[in-house]
């Protein structure tokens, strides 16, 4: 039924974005038509949308990974040792108020190349799921960590038989919103002009040359890489923490 309503909801969702571009949006040509974008597409093909979908997706990729291993680090060190947990979470506060494009010409200089668009994808899902992986680890039953504890276990005997299991659903949740954060962050990186491929450079170039229906095209990819790399990790969650949806172990 929920699939079938998250049918119904992209078949409408199509259907207006249809509906305005033949009509209020049909002087300005700013919004083409669905199939005009999908004509551009199959025009431009898999030899223009694969090399800069690859780079975007390695760089995000790799943003992901050591953004999201510093977070779980970061929120292990921090109910191991708990007086570092201010300092911790303000470092993360920081990460997620600072804007991209605010600190992004910074970090190109800095590091430049590739590494500036691997350093904004990382930082982009640091907070997310350093937060949801702290939440979880907090939300240890009290009796199990007891039961540890008469046995003589100590704090990382809690750590591996108690809290990291019950910080498993809360962190997947942090992960499925960093999938689609680290894309972002590499558009943002490449947008800025740290790379010469890539989804963020192509829809740069396509705006500057006014090529309308390869922006969108360019856009939608960038949507449905990012749909993707959500449901990936939800259905990775889904078989690790069976317990989390409801589902029999």
């Amino acid at each position: 039924m929920r699939r079938l309503q998250g049918l119904v909801g992209v078949v409408a969702l199509i259907a207006l974005w249809w509906l305005l571009a033949v009509t209020v949006f049909a002087g300005g040509g700013a919004v083409p038509t669905p199939w005009a974008v999908l004509s551009g597409m199959a025009h431009d093909g898999w030899a223009f949308y694969w090399p800069n979908a690859s780079a975007t997706l390695g760089a995000a990729l790799q943003g992901f990974l050591w953004g999201n291993g510093l977070a779980l680090a970061v929120a292990v060190v921090v109910l191991l040792v708990p007086r570092l947990e201010a300092v911790a979470t303000q470092l993360a506060v920081i990460s997620y108020c600072i804007p991209l494009l605010a600190i992004g010409p910074i970090i190109l200089v800095v590091f430049g190349g590739q590494a500036a668009v691997v350093f904004l994808a990382a930082i982009s899902v640091f907070f997310t799921t350093l937060i949801g992986a702290l939440l979880g680890l907090r939300s240890a039953d009290r009796a199990s960590l007891d039961v540890i504890t008469v046995y003589g276990g100590g704090k990382l005997a809690k750590l591996r038989h108690v809290q990291v299991i019950s910080a498993l659903p809360s962190t997947f949740a942090g992960l499925k919103i960093s999938a689609p954060s680290a894309l972002l962050g590499a558009i943002i990186g490449e947008y800025l002009g740290s790379n010469d491929q890539g989804l963020g450079v192509s829809l740069m170039i396509s705006q500057q040359q006014f090529q309308v229906s390869r922006t969108w095209g360019l856009a939608l990819v960038a949507g449905l890489i990012a749909g993707l790399g959500y449901a990936v990790v939800a259905v990775l969650a889904r078989v690790v923490t069976p317990w989390s949806s409801g589902r029999s172990l």
